[in-house]
């Protein structure tokens, strides 16, 4: 089986990026307009200046270049999650537990669309977060998004 552009790319520069003392975020290739765009989000437990994307920009070119996972020309962007972040994976909802987020879901659950509150666990494809004294569990089949949140809205 063909693997994918992301796992392609995250094979060739994860040792890369861990090395540098960053974990890969998340890797993405879209096109926007005309244009082709490779972006790897890094992050770290002390955050993430423009430095840090430089230099793992300037580590991982040769890389990219060398494995060449994408026939066409692209954009190689290397970026910071941000404070406000989407967690689409396990690893991001286990590295977000104690932040605060916003749980969106694809239908009610006990009258709830979506809670703001603080994760507090994920187990076995559940998550618990409390708010505002109430506590709520939601499998992940229900979640439709989840997002650290810094400020509410």
């Amino acid at each position: 089986m063909k693997k994918s552009i992301r796992e392609t790319v995250k094979e060739g520069i994860e040792a890369t990026v861990t090395e540098l003392g960053y974990r890969i975020w998340d890797i993405t290739y879209t096109k926007i307009g005309a244009d082709y765009h490779l972006e790897i989000t890094i992050d770290s437990d002390d955050g993430i200046e423009i430095s840090d994307c430089e230099k793992v920009h300037r580590a991982i070119d040769p890389i990219l270049d060398e494995i060449d996972p994408i026939e066409d020309f692209y954009y190689l962007e290397v970026s910071s999650p941000g404070v406000e972040r989407e967690l689409r994976t396990d690893e991001h909802i286990f590295l977000s537990i104690g932040e605060r987020v916003e749980v969106k879901l694809f239908a009610p659950k006990d009258g709830v669309k979506s809670a703001v509150g603080i994760l507090c666990s994920y187990e076995d494809e559940v998550l618990t977060i409390e708010s505002e004294g109430a506590t709520y569990s939601f499998t992940r089949a229900e979640v439709s998004k989840i997002k650290t949140i810094y400020f509410d809205n």
